[in-house]
């Protein structure tokens, strides 16, 4: 059985922009000082790891 993605946020890279939040059509995402992934919400489409402009989001 395949395993799904999800995506993990590097906190260490993050600013907390709020644009993966913006871009998650599941609303697994939620930012306050950084981004939080809610991994059951999460469906591994990757539309955040597109926009994030500090690369601090990954599929894993």
């Amino acid at each position: 059985m395949p395993v799904n993605k999800v995506a993990v946020v590097d906190k260490k890279m993050c600013t907390g922009c709020g644009l993966c939040e913006d871009t998650c059509l599941e609303e697994a995402i939620s930012v306050e000082d950084i981004a939080e992934v809610d991994s059951g919400k999460c469906t591994g489409c990757g539309n955040c790891v597109e926009d994030c402009p500090n690369e601090a989001i990954s599929l894993e």
